[in-house]
């Protein structure tokens, strides 16, 4: 194949395009600059006008995916017109779902190996952290309106999200055999979580007729 210096269209957005649909199929690991190469018809020289290495294209793959993750996973947060139990119980799914379906980039996104490029995109803390930031503001929403504990709005959050990775984890990465059971299990986690952090003697309104149920008193 003849590799050209030149390419139409904008060159650096093929490349991520190109990478990210390699992710999907394929481990971040087997994804190299030669696999641009390849697929564009472009020489190394090329590339490395946009990428000087591996690193700087990972880089680029994590803040799309971010910005995939978070736009995926926080419709519901943002939607003022679900109840806020519907809004937590939604979004769990949703981010199960993304994991899921994307699991080499949900590796990514969330794995050690590449951890020191991601900390250095992004902290937990910032505002930048859009998925973060949208559950930790949801969760401070329940306490104003009284459905949710007064406590430490960040902890909360981190409670949360932890569980929600800790369960998407198992199911893509197959460690326990979850799957045929995914539903019934996410429902457990759900009222496990809902007991610790839902105020005492509130009653909670919910569209979902499941949440209905987990919500009726215990005798």
């Amino acid at each position: 194949m003849i590799k050209h210096e030149y390419h139409h269209g904008n060159l650096k957005e093929e490349f991520i395009t190109i990478a990210m649909d390699f992710i999907a199929k394929e481990d971040v690991d087997k994804l190299t600059l030669k696999v641009l190469s390849d697929a564009t018809g472009t020489s190394r020289s090329a590339i490395y006008k946009h990428f000087k290495n591996k690193d700087a294209l990972i880089e680029t793959i994590i803040e799309k995916g971010f910005e995939q993750f978070d736009a995926e996973t926080t419709l519901y947060l943002q939607d003022n017109s679900k109840a806020l139990i519907d809004k937590f119980y939604l979004t769990g799914k949703l981010y199960i779902e993304f994991a899921m379906q994307n699991p080499n980039l949900y590796r990514l996104l969330f794995g050690k190996k590449y951890a020191h490029i991601r900390e250095e995109l992004l902290s937990i803390k910032d505002e930048e952290c859009s998925g973060f930031a949208a559950l930790q503001k949801t969760v401070e929403d329940g306490q104003k309106q009284g459905i949710l504990k007064k406590d430490d709005s960040y902890r909360q959050a981190i409670v949360i999200w932890a569980t929600m990775h800790g369960f998407s984890s198992l199911i893509i990465d197959g460690f326990m055999d979850v799957k045929e059971i995914q539903e019934e299990v996410y429902t457990t986690l759900f009222e496990t979580l809902l007991s610790g952090m839902v105020a005492n003697k509130v009653k909670i309104i919910s569209t979902i007729p499941l949440l209905n149920k987990l919500l009726q008193p215990k005798n």
